[in-house]
């Protein structure tokens, strides 16, 4: 499912805020101080139903320039800009500097929205139009609609929400099979639960009872609880805003700007190397070791700009530039930053991390800025990934790899892992030669899988599921090694995902319901097998019982593919708790008298010999026991 993120944007006291409650009967400004000031100093957070009822999560930053930095930390995660200029005032000084930062976070889909149209003219409201027309020519919001509103009268509103969901509709999936990344931008504690964080997930997928880890500490903890849109869930993924509920970690080992992740998959840095753009509307060149303010995610660091390949910025240009940070800050290739200055703050730059973790770089090193534009333009990297993708539907392994690329590359190892770090591909181990998958073609998959399985629950309400061997033909074909289905299997159960027993796989959200008649069948069959213990009924006896064979049939098979009945032969089917027992008590025979044989057997389980071979059998098939002449040894 596509998750989008709203954020607003514009000068403050130009009803950003009243804009939001109108459109969610929600108030986002929640401090004490906000109210009393009538204005938004901290970021907001709500949800937003739309008409086809997806529910997107909203974003409410504050306008005054003091408080740019928390307008930093919510917008560097958003989808759809919602720019909000008054009608009464036009374009100030806040709209510039908030569509600047925009531009510089690659935010690609936006609305504008005049509000206040209830206090002008209509001749003063074209006037303000030409103005917002001219002002942003030739970006992102040059064709953006302008929505006059008025939150007083609620005119506007049914045409604003119709172009909210027509441009969610656009917005590019979230990577929710990269790994997981959540910037922290609150941190709290609740009476009962502890230490509760707040973020939007830019990739991945969370669940509870994932260890994760918090960067750039690197305190390892374990998910406790999730809740979106203040309800309860098992998972959270890419594009959702989240709260997540973190086990034995107190609320000061925990900050903004931290990042929560997957353990071991990132690492920290004090140097970072990056493409940089010098704004136009910068006032002066930007000088080497310039003292700044960085901003990225949601972390704000002061850092010395080290230009590695001219001797000054001046306005308009571009560069080379390590980033020397005066605190660690985690961060992922292709993450986007913004600076502004350390005094006066007023936002002077921005650009693309090339390297999260650098080592510290002279300038003017032509080897060195030669490595950096390798980097940016993904070159080795970009055709690594496309051969993998091309390939995946083949599970190649590295040989494999080598072979299709027409050379062994030098560092093909190093890029393998690179691609790993991002997320780009997937390794499978489980097989003798590890396997390399492109993450779009695991999508691909999980959505053949999630397809297939809701129409099989369609049709078959009553059953657990699919064949897991019809499920890898249809999905993954004949090829795919067994211990990688498997190995996959395992992954997408661990996700939450699908639910799988030895036999079936269903999707994780299926639960059999059963109609009233049908749980009064399930709950006699379910007797029956338990009160005979080891000498089962015959399933004709039972159906014989019934009226509505149909119905008993149905409800008898969906116990089986449950494996609340478990089936050792056609005549001996025992009931799960049974089983297990029976199962236990043979084991802990042989353990003590070193074997067993069917005699034995017929009498610890107070049962005729039939069935006592039947379930001797089924351990021998299952590698439990394993039969020397007339007994059963353990295996």
């Amino acid at each position: 499912m596509k998750h989008i993120i709203i954020g607003t944007a514009g000068h403050i006291d130009h009803g950003k805020t009243t804009l939001i409650k109108t459109l969610t009967g929600k108030e986002t400004d929640t401090l004490k101080e906000e109210k009393d000031r009538g204005i938004s100093i901290n970021l907001g957070f709500t949800y937003f139903d739309l008409p086809s009822g997806k529910r997107a999560g909203i974003i409410d930053v504050p306008g005054h320039e003091k408080f740019v930095k928390n307008m930093l930390a919510g917008i560097s995660s958003i989808d759809v800009v919602l720019l909000v200029i008054a009608a009464d005032e036009g374009i100030m000084p806040q709209t510039r500097e908030h569509f600047e930062i925009l531009q510089l976070l690659n935010v690609k889909k936006g609305i504008i929205v005049l509000t206040k149209c209830d206090l002008v003219d209509d001749e003063w409201v074209e006037m303000i139009k030409n103005d917002i027309k001219e002002e942003f020519k030739e970006t992102f919001l040059s064709d953006a609609p302008i929505h006059e509103v008025s939150s007083k009268t609620k005119k506007g509103f049914e045409s604003l929400i119709d172009d909210i969901e027509k441009l969610t509709n656009e917005v590019e999936p979230k990577d929710t099979e990269g790994h997981f990344r959540l910037p922290v931008d609150r941190v709290f504690t609740i009476k009962g639960f502890g230490t509760v964080v707040t973020g939007t997930i830019i990739s991945g997928r969370v669940t509870v009872g994932d260890n994760i880890e918090i960067y750039p500490s690197k305190t390892v903890t374990k998910v406790r609880g999730i809740r979106i849109h203040d309800e309860p869930c098992e998972v959270g993924e890419a594009g959702q805003r989240c709260a997540i509920n973190l086990a034995n970690v107190k609320v000061d080992e925990v900050n903004r700007g931290n990042v929560i992740a997957r353990e071991n998959i990132m690492e920290p840095s004090y140097n970072i190397d990056c493409n940089l753009y010098y704004l136009k509307s910068a006032d002066k060149p930007l000088v080497n070791r310039q003292r700044v303010r960085v901003y990225h995610g949601t972390e704000e660091v002061i850092a010395r700009v080290v230009i590695l390949d001219k001797e000054e910025l001046k306005p308009g240009e571009s560069a080379y530039v390590q980033l020397r940070l005066e605190k660690q800050i985690t961060a992922q290739r292709n993450d986007r930053y913004v600076l502004r200055s350390y005094s006066p703050m007023i936002t002077i730059a921005g650009g693309t991390i090339i390297e999260p973790v650098a080592k510290k770089a002279k300038r003017f090193d032509e080897k060195y800025i030669e490595e950096l534009k390798v980097k940016e333009s993904g070159k080795s990297h970009s055709i690594l990934e496309n051969i993998v993708k091309k390939l995946s539907s083949t599970y190649p392994d590295k040989q494999t790899i080598i072979k299709s690329l027409g050379k062994n590359l030098e560092n093909i190892d190093e890029e393998l892992e690179n691609l790993l770090k991002d997320s780009i591909i997937v390794k499978l181990t489980a097989s003798e030669n590890n396997i390399y998958v492109h993450k779009d073609f695991v999508k691909e998959k999980i959505n053949q899988i999630e397809e297939l399985l809701t129409e099989y629950h369609k049709k078959n309400p009553l059953k657990f599921g699919m064949s897991k061997e019809e499920v890898k033909n249809k999905v993954f074909g004949k090829s795919l090694k067994q211990k990688n289905y498997d190995e996959i299997l395992m992954v997408l159960e661990e996700r939450k995902i699908i639910k799988v027993t030895s036999k079936f796989i269903s999707l994780y959200i299926f639960e059999i319901a059963y109609n009233k008649e049908q749980e009064r069948i399930k709950n006699f069959i379910l007797e029956e097998y338990k009160v005979s213990k080891y000498n089962c009924p015959k399933v004709s006896d039972l159906s014989a019982k019934e009226k509505d064979k149909s119905a008993f049939k149905m409800v008898f098979e969906s116990l089986l593919d449950q494996e609340a009945l478990i089936k050792l032969s056609e005549d001996c089917i025992l009931e799960i708790e049974n089983y297990k027992r029976g199962k236990e008590l043979i084991v802990n025979y042989i353990k003590d008298n070193n074997s067993i044989n069917a005699s034995k057997t017929r009498e610890l389980l107070e049962t005729n010999r039939k069935y006592a071979v039947a379930l001797l059998e089924h351990l021998d098939a299952i590698k439990v026991t394993k039969r020397v002449e007339n007994d059963r040894i353990l295996y």
